[in-house]
């Protein structure tokens, strides 16, 4: 199999594709033929720093959290999916591949009129929005829901899924492209926060759910701007992890803070998400209500390309590596 392996720390530029051996399969897992993965930040942050994950030399040397293909081999307490079956998957690493083992629980089918490049641009941001909106913020039908970075990979997922349940959304942007965007999509209210205070644009608004990547002194901003019995749920901190708040909003307010990573979950854990969006969000992709959003692809000995895009933040949307046979 070949793979693409992070060689050391640092820049696009330490992503080289191998030729490695193959893996072993486990009793409940399948093989497939990667054909399609997708680019997260994760992605960026693991390349930055590949021991930041623990001993798992796989998730610490091949990026990679999602990917989409066909089960060329089932393991042999494998019940629900057969050879052939195009699937897509949440990985924990090692996603940047010819080939990968995976746990037959974290699987889900390509759904019915979506090629593998948008079906790989799927299983991160819905595990993550549903994890933390879902199950962590327990969002209900006609709440307001703020989604910081509306056009990233999780922000036009989130918004979409929010919106075919019901719920009311907001979002920030940084450019005028960006906001056009949203606003030709009709993915919700949107500001541009390089031009405009999200916290004074949405102060009229009942806000009840945040999903925010920033930190620094957006959560301030954000714990002020909740309704009363909000619920500020983090997945990042790419301004500042240490952010100084007061107190006295998140009690007075009956505020619930928390936050989330995603990889280390178990796969219990995952495989609980992958069935509840089997049932609630599947139909609705499949009814074309929900679409994947795919600015670009490149081809897997190009990721390091791949990262340059996702590092300048000027996609739109996902961005999809190709792995052809």
């Amino acid at each position: 199999m070949k793979a693409v392996v992070i060689t050391k720390a640092g820049g696009p530029e330490v992503l080289e594709i191998k030729e490695l051996a193959r893996k072993e399969l486990g009793r409940e897992q399948v093989r497939i033929a990667v054909k399609a993965a997708g680019v997260n930040r994760s992605d960026i942050l693991t390349r930055e720093n590949p021991d930041a994950y623990g001993g798992d030399a796989e998730v610490a040397t091949i990026p990679g959290l999602e990917v989409a293909g066909v089960i060329t081999e089932i393991g042999s307490k494998v019940t629900v999916y057969t050879v052939g079956d195009h699937i897509c998957a949440l990985v924990p690493g090692g996603g940047y591949s010819t080939e990968l083992c995976i746990d037959a629980r974290v699987c889900l089918p390509v759904p019915k009129g979506l090629d593998f490049v948008e079906a790989a641009s799927l299983p991160e941001v819905l595990f993550t929005v549903w994890f933390n909106i879902f199950q962590q913020a327990h969002i209900k039908k006609g709440e307001g829901l703020l989604i910081h970075g509306g056009t990233s990979g999780i922000g036009v997922m989130g918004l979409q899924v929010a919106q075919a349940l019901g719920i009311y959304t907001f979002t920030t942007v940084g450019s005028q492209e960006k906001l056009d965007f949203i606003k030709e999509n009709s993915f919700g209210k949107v500001i541009n926060y390089k031009k405009n205070d999200f916290e004074k644009e949405f102060k009229a608004e009942k806000i009840d759910v945040i999903l925010d990547m920033v930190g620094g002194d957006y959560t301030q901003k954000n714990l002020n701007l909740l309704a009363k019995n909000g619920r500020l749920q983090y997945i990042n901190g790419m301004k500042s992890l240490s952010p100084t708040i007061n107190l006295w909003t998140v009690m007075s307010k009956q505020i619930k803070l928390s936050g989330s990573l995603l990889k280390p979950q178990s796969n219990e854990v995952k495989a609980k998400i992958a069935s509840e969006l089997l049932e609630n969000v599947w139909p609705l992709i499949e009814k074309q209500r929900i679409k994947p959003i795919v600015y670009k692809t490149f081809r897997l000995q190009n990721a390091g390309e791949a990262h340059q895009l996702m590092d300048s933040s000027a996609h739109i949307g996902k961005i999809v590596l190709t792995i052809e046979d």
